[in-house]
């Protein structure tokens, strides 16, 4: 199983930008998926979360700013970012919590390689 980012970049103060995070391999299910994102120096913190048939979860310092969602029939995820910040810079990674395997077994997580998100002020 592996999961990609894709969708980080530079945007100025204020504007937005897609994050992607597509998880592939023998995957029946996939409990949560989650960004996190961290900046050097820092411990890796979480954005936000999506966990099938819930409400998604959200840092206070992102809310009604990003939205988390996801396609469950694509095992992907996506995070839209909106009124972005200097402080939102860091690199966000995805990670796939709970992944269920066709033909039976399990993974606890699996983390993506992330992707660098970058705002100027």
């Amino acid at each position: 199983v592996q999961v990609v980012e894709s969708g980080g970049g530079l945007v100025q103060f204020g504007g937005s930008l897609k994050l992607s995070c597509a998880a592939s391999g023998d995957i029946d299910e996939i409990y949560t998926m989650a960004w996190y994102r961290q900046v050097p120096g820092k411990q890796r913190e979480l954005v936000a979360e999506i966990t099938y048939g819930r409400s998604p979860i959200y840092d206070d310092s992102v809310k009604d700013r990003f939205t988390i969602s996801r396609d469950n029939a694509k095992n992907t995820a996506y995070l839209q970012m909106s009124a972005l910040k200097p402080e939102d810079t860091a690199v966000y990674y995805c990670v796939a919590e709970g992944v269920r395997l066709e033909g039976g077994g399990a993974l606890p997580e699996v983390w993506g390689q992330g992707t660098l998100v970058t705002v100027s002020s």
